[in-house]
């Protein structure tokens, strides 16, 4: 390790400024409230780090106007902040047919769903899958909307499933159905989804959210077809469907993180058990060294009101102290009232919450860590974790950012898992690493070319951070020097050094 010479006492003075970032990121659904120039620029100010689109509405061509715009601020804000793109994918929905005026519900009415198409009658509408009937046993309970509605079945014939009211409303056109505490046997990626994936492909976009994930079959599946496609893209489950629950350790190792998908968790398994659920989640991605995203509901009243309830800020507040690495708006920001109030609400309390996570001086996370490495192999990767916790170590105690230099983001992301105080500026040469690094907790990534010359990008790093006034002349950075694969450096070597910002 080396250090230049300075005044510790200049290094606390840092502390307000090197913890000031907010490091939990922030995901927005963008819809027909939000896909304008303007109003993508205005999130991304506000605080969006990854721009969202529901493939579940909209067409290819309103989705490209979308990435093209998210692109443009990209190229046009190389020196601040990084708009990643995920397409989420619709999945294999089960939904009620169309229905010319909405039909009011009441508790004990018999209804009934068939899966004859076009039916719709006061006490019965279609389904669009087939075996619906197959699916639902006497007993079932079905939820419309995730529980907005529920009817219990009482018997079914061939073509038609009959059930009694429990809670009622308006039924609608087209509305989402489940079973609790059973998943539909529909295929994980359905026709339309391939198509959308394609889509993907051709716009190289930077995560994919898979809907309805029951294995990792599928996740292998989707990996293979991008590989073969020379795509770069990262795959994200959205974990919502009863069947994903007994596989959540499989499907997580074959994937590049997890969403928390509450929306259809809540439904289709009781709802007492979905903070549980996201808890474990979280913990199991953490474990793994993968992002994982808290969504669904977390500003809902925030789409009619400009305000949001105590408990949704709350909810917001418990997703950052698990160690969430995003949190997620949807309809807030897709057809809301008040999108950016939505972000800005998101921004704040996350910030305010995270202030109160970290302790400068020490992290108990880490405390375990280098002794846990004795009892592995000693390879590259092992020594990496060293450093990067030791890096992590230093970095709080003197309340300074972090600076590494990364082709693969691997130490980006290694840092980013051992959750320091303070930023994580990772530099990288690989406009792909940039975009898929937007979505780690606590890192700032930032496209430069490297030299040959090692003080000379150094100069150069410090440089961009001053005119980007992420820092300022006289604050110490920690640099990284360490990875898998190395830079300026001898393959056996790693470096740690505390460095004074020269202006």
């Amino acid at each position: 390790m080396q250090s230049n010479n300075g005044n510790t006492a200049d290094a606390t003075s840092q502390v307000v400024s090197a913890n000031s970032r907010r490091k939990t990121k922030i995901v927005c659904t963008i819809g027909p409230s939000t896909n304008t120039r303007e109003m993508i620029w205005k999130l991304a100010e506000a605080g969006m780090n990854v721009a969202r689109m529901n493939m579940s509405h909209g067409d290819h061509q309103s989705h490209q106007k979308v990435i093209d715009l998210v692109k443009e601020y990209n190229a046009k804000n190389t020196e601040g902040n990084v708009l990643a793109i995920m397409l989420d994918t619709k999945g294999p929905e089960v939904r009620s047919g169309d229905v010319p005026e909405p039909i009011m519900l009441k508790e004990g009415q018999e209804f009934n769903f068939t899966i004859k198409r076009g039916v719709s009658t006061k006490d019965t509408v279609s389904v669009n899958y087939d075996d619906f009937i197959n699916d639902v046993e006497d007993g079932d309970i079905l939820l419309v909307d995730g529980g907005m509605m529920s009817l219990a079945v009482k018997s079914k014939t061939d073509d038609t499933v009959k059930c009694e009211v429990v809670d009622g409303g308006e039924l609608k056109s087209r509305r989402h159905l489940n079973v609790r505490g059973k998943s539909a046997t529909l295929p994980s990626i359905t026709e339309k989804d391939w198509e959308d994936i394609k889509f993907g492909v051709e716009n190289g976009v930077d995560f994919y959210a898979v809907s309805f994930v029951k294995d990792a079959k599928v996740i292998h599946e989707l990996k293979d077809y991008l590989k073969s496609a020379n795509a770069d893209i990262h795959v994200i489950p959205k974990i919502e469907s009863a069947d994903s629950i007994p596989n959540l350790q499989s499907i997580i190792a074959a994937s590049d993180g997890a969403m928390v998908a509450r929306g259809d968790l809540g439904a289709e398994l009781p709802i007492e058990e979905v903070p549980l659920l996201q808890e474990e989640i979280v913990r199991t991605c953490r474990s793994m060294q993968k992002p994982v995203i808290v969504a669904t509901n977390m500003l809902e009243s925030m789409i009619d009101h400009p305000t949001p309830t105590r408990a949704e800020v709350s909810d917001i507040a418990i997703a950052v102290r698990e160690g969430s690495d995003a949190i997620m708006l949807s309809g807030e920001t897709a057809h809301g009232k008040f999108p950016l109030k939505a972000v800005k609400v998101m921004h704040s309390v996350a910030q305010r919450t995270e202030s109160s996570l970290y302790n400068p001086a020490t992290s108990p996370s880490l405390v375990t860590r280098p002794q846990a490495l004795l009892n592995e192999d000693f390879s590259q990767s092992q020594l990496s974790k060293m450093f990067g916790s030791h890096a992590t170590m230093m970095a709080n105690t003197l309340c300074t950012p972090i600076i590494v230099f990364t082709r693969t983001g691997s130490m980006a992301v290694l840092l980013s898992h051992y959750r320091p105080s303070s930023t994580i500026f990772a530099f990288t040469n690989e406009e792909r690493v940039k975009q898929r690094l937007a979505l780690y907790q606590g890192v700032v990534p930032i496209h430069m070319k490297f030299s040959d010359d090692a003080e000379e990008t150094f100069s150069r790093a410090v440089s961009s951070l001053l005119s980007a006034q992420y820092v300022e002349e006289g604050d110490y950075v920690t640099l990284v020097q360490s990875g898998v694969k190395s830079i300026w450096r001898e393959e056996s070597t790693h470096h740690i050094q505390v460095r004074k910002v020269q202006g």
